[in-house]
């Protein structure tokens, strides 16, 4: 037998049951993710990646999705994210609280997708949308990321193992089958890969040496208002020295009633950390999403990368104007 048969053969069970809730009728054919496929490394790299891409997007809108399967189904946030990656204006309802006006929704803002990116038959790969289908919203998150963000850096070659089954007269069949979400990659074509990930995966004994760098950088700006920085993972989590250190570097000046001075919520610190990075945002430093929760909840890769894009704006400003850098490369 050729590889790929056997390899089916001793992977598919002889008898598989649909999951809990899922019915069959009479010839329909479904199709699967066994939780074995839903905890590969690189599917949920891709995942990630995509809920950083939208909710940098809609970040001025204040919207979070956590969960692709839970979050988009229902046509709003897909809504959102068209308007705002092509201009396009819907004429659709803004908030659909039943689930025929959802599932109107939805059809206009997959119809113009499928428009937008020339895509012919767009239902054969994303009608399962609806129906909380994770790899139908994965295949259209990609193909609008492919299109409005190229330089996304998606993983590649991300493919699946599914489970297609089949009710028929004599009972259900079952058979594997592989699903592709990324396209095969090469060195030369892949994206370039992000520093910070690279630093904490492959040279974690240099992150201290980078922060260090960046702390003075930082506390060299904020020391005319007479503030400091001693720790980089705590200090930045309420947003407010955030707020100042953009403030003293790009020439902002920000009402007290803009922001926080002394936030005591979370949902405050929160408010602080969102309106700092759509600063960032706006001013284009930042090449890379980041969610303002992981600032807040301390993450040092973050709040590493949020820091890096005024280091590197304004360090490379002062070597160009002559100012010798104190900082190691």
């Amino acid at each position: 037998m050729e590889p790929e048969p056997l390899y089916n053969l001793l992977q598919v069970p002889g008898r598989v049951d649909p999951p809990p809730g899922e019915t069959l009728s009479q010839g329909e054919k479904k199709k699967f993710l066994p939780p074995t496929s839903r905890k590969d490394p690189k599917f949920e790299e891709l995942q990630k990646v995509l809920m950083e891409w939208i909710n940098a997007e809609l970040l001025p809108e204040h919207i979070v999705v956590r969960s692709l399967e839970e979050d988009i189904f229902d046509g709003l946030i897909l809504h959102h994210l068209f308007q705002k990656l092509t201009g396009v204006k819907l004429d659709v309802e803004e908030i659909a609280l039943t689930a025929a006006s959802q599932r109107r929704k939805l059809a206009v803002v997959l119809e113009a997708a499928g428009q937008t990116l020339q895509v012919e038959e767009p239902q054969a790969k994303w009608s399962g949308i609806f129906n909380k289908d994770l790899l139908a919203t994965l295949h259209l998150l990609v193909a609008l990321a492919k299109r409005f963000q190229p330089e996304l850096s998606l993983p590649t070659s991300v493919k699946v193992e599914v489970i297609i089954m089949e009710s028929t007269k004599s009972g259900l069949k079952s058979e594997m089958a592989v699903e592709q979400l990324t396209e095969c990659g090469t060195d030369k074509d892949q994206p370039s890969k992000d520093v910070f990930d690279e630093l904490f995966k492959l040279a974690p004994e240099k992150v201290n040496a980078v922060k260090e760098a960046i702390v003075n950088f930082v506390n060299q700006k904020l020391d005319r208002l007479g503030l400091s920085v001693q720790n980089l993972d705590t200090q930045f989590a309420d947003g407010v020295i955030l707020l100042l250190l953009i403030g003293q570097l790009e020439g902002f000046f920000l009402h007290l009633k803009e922001f926080y001075l002394t936030p005591k919520s979370p949902a405050e610190m929160l408010h602080n950390v969102t309106l700092a990075l759509e600063l960032l945002k706006d001013e284009g430093l930042l090449n890379h999403p980041v969610s303002p929760e992981d600032i807040v909840n301390k993450d040092a890769k973050s709040t590493l990368r949020v820091l890096y894009s005024l280091f590197r704006k304004h360090k490379l400003k002062e070597s160009a104007d002559g100012v010798p850098l104190e900082s190691p490369n």
